[in-house]
């Protein structure tokens, strides 16, 4: 769209041919301009006559910063110059570098000036002590341009080698916390073309010319690109600013055009024709913006926005251009579901004290002083009884909530896929397992969907094109099930499945859920297909996609499910707790046999944790990891009520944690071949992205006891092999006699030391050994309790190998206990309690566990032990070793 702004300003000579800086102060009052002369000029806002001038100042200047006090001119010289509005005078020279100057800016607060020249430093100085300095150097190459983001935690610096780096100014030194590479590109401190970082006034994003002359931008949570204005300009840009509510964005490049965009859909809403534009500056309030070239040229611009897109400046403060906003998604994997067409309330506002005359009265208790009587019913006295607006009362807008209401706003457990990913940028992974993965990438108009497998011997990966925009994806050995939201079009939710091998022509089925229906989350098993939508529907579909069963779950809203084989998991919000958090309860479900294994019961959760994730291990077993890090199992959830939730591992106890230099988090994957698969995730990242990292896993550590500290023995160790140097060597000064000769004493308590160490050293051994004994039997149990329940479920025709594999396991968890009972033995006969108690636990009934746990005793000569393991023996044979009242002793 062409467009001519309403009254095309003059070009005004403020200054020489060459590089034109300008820059309007916060409160607007003045426009500031620098150029290759030794003057600066000062235009007042509104008038049109001659500015002022600032004389014999520094000569090419390249850079100005403003604010409303004063501003500051980086000059070619090396010298950076700061000059007071006040009387528009130079003040003082605030810093001189070796190399010229490139650019200059302000912190929000105007007490910091970041400069930028081409040394490989830059450096942020104090304004009111320029002896306070701080240096960022871990950049490698000169910077041509940098910007505060609007808060003035962050730095950015376009550095000549392409790369925008972002430096956080948070601490009291500043640190490099990311590189953004592959946006900007390579550039010489002293063209023309800008690499500028353009932040957007929400914070949330920065815009950034590319070497394709287009303008990407960027989010400033994930650093990963966002929206582009595209196919706009001919030739490099050289300038770009956004408008200070963030609803347009002003360019100038080369080809002799400024465009100003619309934030909103990224298309051009005026093009002008101005050549050598190279500095774009928009008023903070008015529709007005100012703009120099390189022939020293400076135009300041009334009605800037033509009056079709001038309502657009008087919109309040606009988002930044996502491809996915964070702000519209309410979870990892989905938009904010409406209620019945109706957006959810707010948050609620702060209650009155509960003293307050206002909370004692009722609300529709009037005011003695209100004298005017709307007798006449013209509406003047519109709540006149009432010192706050009536709940109803339309101005608001929305129903206020009653002032007698909870006093606790229930928090919900908010939906998620389990082994999905958030969108960043344009890229977001549907499913991560051990058989392959899912991710799509936005392409605006469609979707590009690639699935890969682990195992290509056995699937092929495929990819396709995506128009219906499928935001979540299911994966196993019998195919992918994907699903889409419904569209703002009235166009319903879609749930598709892709079979990997069929023996028929039609190769999927597709299903369409009710008109304003949406997936909260899906699972897919061997035998069925479970979808959970925002209406609170579990629906059950078999795998070629015939409707198997529709129900609503006692515990709603929905938070996810996971299904194996025939049974299906479903979690949900339930009653509200007293911290104001919704109890996550959950519910198993056998849908073949139609059989409800637990109904409704507790996700054990300490307070103010969430679950991360919820899947069946490779024997079937549920899982749950939460958000303090620990992965649990479910054991006897097979019997009704039974059910208890046992901690697997807690990652904080990791060994590779121990030294508390370490940060690093773990997505979790599955749990197969007694061990916890997960991706590693390093730099405070919540979820794995692009390239797709290995996988790692973890053997099982039920939490008994911290990671060791320190061992006083290593001091010691240390201190005596100090001692062995020090007494190495034949020369002796006299200085050193004294120090040499150790007193009787001396020696006595080295002894003592060196025998405390020794002792340490196989205490330690002996209870590091007993630790992985105790911890092999705890698992040993836990798996040999679930293996039990999985044979007492199923048939004995397909049981057999399960039973024979229990008896194993069985067996193992005998010889775990007799290695316990042995260390005891060996520790001493006060032990004897404990070693008789761990033959007590021995689950062999033929006699030979407690034969052997006989000889072991007598090994060690503990008789007494010997006595006492041969009438438990005896006490087994008659069987009664397990009454509590058959107790002789």
């Amino acid at each position: 769209m062409a467009s001519l702004i309403a009254s095309r300003p003059r070009p005004r000579p403020a200054h020489t041919q060459g590089a034109t800086r300008c820059a309007y102060t916060p409160d607007g009052s003045k426009l500031v301009t620098v150029g290759s002369n030794n003057t600066i000029r000062l235009y007042k806002t509104g008038f049109d006559g001659e500015p002022d001038n600032i004389d014999d100042c520094q000569e090419q200047n390249l850079a100005v910063s403003a604010s409303n006090g004063f501003f500051v001119a980086g000059c070619e010289d090396g010298t950076v110059s700061l000059y007071t509005l006040e009387n528009n005078m130079f003040d003082r020279f605030l810093l001189r570098t070796s190399l010229p100057i490139r650019d200059v800016a302000l912190s929000p607060d105007s007490k910091w000036c970041a400069v930028a020249s081409d040394e490989l430093t830059v450096k942020l100085v104090s304004i009111e002590d320029n002896t306070n300095l701080r240096t960022l150097k871990e950049h490698e190459k000169p910077t041509k341009h940098l910007a505060f983001d609007p808060k003035g935690s962050l730095l950015a610096l376009s550095c000549t080698d392409g790369v925008v780096y972002i430096y956080s100014l948070t601490a009291e030194h500043p640190e490099l916390i990311r590189k953004v590479d592959g946006v900007l590109g390579r550039m010489e401190t002293d063209s023309e073309a800008s690499g500028k970082v353009a932040w957007h006034p929400d914070g949330r994003a920065f815009a950034v010319p590319t070497p394709t002359r287009d303008i990407q931008v960027v989010s400033k949570n994930d650093w990963e690109k966002q929206r582009a204005f595209s196919n706009g300009h001919d030739g490099d840009i050289t300038a770009l600013a956004w408008s200070p509510n963030g609803a347009l964005l002003a360019s100038a490049g080369k080809d002799k055009k400024i465009l100003i965009w619309s934030t909103k859909d990224q298309t051009v809403v005026a093009r002008y024709e101005y050549p050598n534009v190279i500095d774009i500056a928009w008023h903070p309030a008015k529709n007005l913006a100012s703009f120099t070239t390189s022939d020293g040229e400076v135009f300041i611009c009334p009605e800037f926005v033509s009056e079709q897109f001038s309502s657009f400046l008087r919109l309040p403060k606009q988002p930044a251009p996502f491809i996915h906003d964070p702000l519209l998604e309410t979870s990892a994997n989905g938009r904010a579901p409406e209620t019945n067409g109706h957006k959810a309330l707010a948050t609620r506002p702060r209650r009155g004290s509960l003293e307050s005359l206002d909370d004692l009265l009722d609300e529709n208790y009037g005011d003695d002083d209100d004298f005017v009587v709307d007798d006449d019913g013209a509406g003047y006295t519109l709540n006149a009884g009432l010192k706050r607006p009536a709940e109803d009362d339309p101005l608001f807008g929305r129903a206020r909530p009653a002032k007698r209401g909870n006093f606790v706003q229930p928090q919900h457990h908010e939906s998620f896929q389990p082994g999905s990913t958030p969108w960043r940028g344009n890229r977001k992974y549907l499913c991560l397992n051990l058989i392959g993965f899912v991710w799509t990438v936005d392409q605006d108009s469609h979707n590009t969907v690639t699935v890969e497998f682990y195992d290509h011997e056995f699937h092929r990966d495929f990819h396709f094109t995506d128009t219906f925009l499928y935001d979540k994806a299911c994966l196993n050995d019998n195919g992918t099930l994907f699903s889409c939201p419904p569209k703002d079009d009235g166009s319903p939710a879609v749930v598709l499945f892709r079979p990997h091998e069929t023996w028929t022509q039609r190769t999927e089925w597709r299903t369409t859920l009710p008109k304003g229906e949406a997936v909260l989350a899906m699972s897919l098993s061997d035998s069925f297909v479970t979808v959970t939508t925002t209406t609170n529907y579990v629906r059950v579909y078999t795998l070629f996609g015939i409707p198997y069963r529709v129900y609503r779950p006692k515990s709603t809203p929905i938070v996810t499910c996971a299904s194996w084989r025939d049974y299906v998991l479903t979690m949900g919000n339930g009653p509200v707790g007293a911290d104001g958090m919704s109890k996550l309860l959950y519910t198993i479900e056998n849908i073949k046999r139609d059989e409800i294994c637990q109904n409704e019961d507790t996700v054990a959760l300490p307070e103010g944790a969430t679950v991360k994730s919820v899947f069946f291990s490779d024997n079937g077993d549920p899982c749950i990891y939460d958000s303090t890090g620990t992965l649990l199992t479910l054991l006897h959830w097979r019997k009704p009520s039974r059910a208890s939730w046992v901690p697997l591992l807690d990652t904080k106890l990791l060994p590779r944690l121990a030294s508390g230099k370490k940060r690093e988090t773990y997505f979790p994957i599955a749990v197969a071949d007694d061990k916890f698969h997960c991706i590693i995730l390093k730099g405070g990242d919540q979820y794995p992205y692009f390239p797709r990292p290995l996988l790692s896993e973890f053997d099982f550590y039920i939490p008994l006891t911290s990671v060791p500290a320190a061992d006083k023995k290593k001091k010691k160790k240390k201190k005596k092999k100090q001692r062995k140097q020090n007494g190495d060597g034949d020369d002796m000064n006299l200085d050193d006699f004294d120090d040499d000769m150790l007193s009787a004493e001396e020696e006595e308590e080295e002894e003592e030391d060196d025998d405390e160490v020794e002792q340490e050293d196989e205490d330690d051994e002996g209870k590091s050994e007993t630790r992985k004994l105790e911890q092999s039997y705890l698992l040993s149990g836990l798996r040999a309790a679930q293996m039990a329940d999985f044979v007492a479920s199923t048939s004995s025709s397909s049981s057999g190998a399960q039973r024979a594999a229990l008896a194993r396991l069985e067996l193992d968890i005998d010889k775990t206990l007799l290695q316990l009972l042995a260390i005891e033995c060996r520790e001493g006969e006060e032990r004897g309690m404990r070693a008789l108690e761990a033959a007590s636990l021995l689950r062999d009934r033929s006699g030979r566990m407690i034969e052997a746990a006989g000889k072991i005793a007598e090994r060690y000569g503990r008789t007494i032990l010997g006595e006492k393991i041969r009438e438990l023996g005896e006490k087994r044979v008659l069987g009664d070793d397990d009454d509590p009242f058959n107790d002789d002793d």
